[in-house]
């Protein structure tokens, strides 16, 4: 009895931690790491850290709250784009997750190397 109920025990803790393990999202890199291999994170889900540099914030021509910023690591740095009202200013760390993509149109702009911000947390 004791035994069956141990296995039971043994298998529910498994099943919670790969449930964790597999919504805890990629681990951080920095700038520097992402920009050596562009091509491997093109249109995927990326978690970086680094210093805010060059923070703007803006209105849409629609009346959205935007920012855009550079995460860097001193070597390199990437743009950050997000909808809203950032939490960030510069020289603050930040983690940034979203979407990276090498190259990203809107209407007659184009950028290159930016990650489409889903949460930004600074401190």
């Amino acid at each position: 009895m004791r035994r069956a109920v141990l296995t039971g025990l043994c298998g529910a803790l498994t099943a919670v931690a790969i449930s964790v393990l597999a919504s805890a999202g990629p681990a951080a890199i920095s700038p520097s790491e992402l920009l050596a291999d562009p091509d491997r994170f093109d249109g995927q889900a990326v978690t970086l850290q680094g210093t805010v540099v060059k923070f703007r914030e803006g209105v849409s021509l629609d009346g959205a709250p935007y920012y855009k910023l550079l995460l860097s690591d001193e070597q390199t740095a990437v743009r950050v784009f997000s909808f809203g009202r950032s939490p960030c200013r510069n020289a603050m760390q930040a983690t940034v997750d979203g979407i990276f993509e090498r190259v990203n149109r809107l209407g007659p702009r184009t950028h290159y190397n930016e990650v489409t911000a889903t949460r930004v947390t600074c401190r």
